[in-house]
């Protein structure tokens, strides 16, 4: 069974930083890309930042320059280092693992984590 726990959300005021990890378990040969979305009440689910196993990241316009995503693949582990943080980061982030193979001959598949909660008060 694998598992993806985030953990780092809470309140801050604009212009603070927040941390944020997400640690993925269970048996695990691989996964290609990780990454970090949020979704805001009444909004779609939207890409923050995203890394894949080679390092090559991609990162949603409006956090660009104050967000950056890392990665640990040796501990199946994504970080985001949110900056500068505004009112309207405010959501709940979820961490994702695409093409996460648990065996090698297995296809990859998409898993999701419960989610985080992150407000920045004005």
């Amino acid at each position: 069974q694998v598992q993806l726990v985030e953990s780092g959300g809470g309140l801050v005021q604009a212009g603070e930083s927040l941390r944020l990890s997400c640690a993925a378990s269970g048996r695990i040969y691989s996964i290609n890309v990780m990454g970090w979305y949020r979704q805001a009440p009444g909004s779609q689910r939207e890409l923050v930042a995203s890394m894949s196993s080679g390092g090559t990241t991609n990162y949603g316009e409006s956090v660009k320059g104050r967000f950056t995503i890392s990665r640990d693949n040796a501990k199946n582990t994504v970080y985001l280092q949110m900056n500068s943080l505004k009112a309207e980061d405010t959501g709940a982030y979820y961490c994702a693992a695409h093409g996460l193979r648990r065996m090698s001959f297995e296809m990859g598949k998409d898993y999701w984590g419960q989610g985080t909660q992150v407000t920045v008060s004005s």
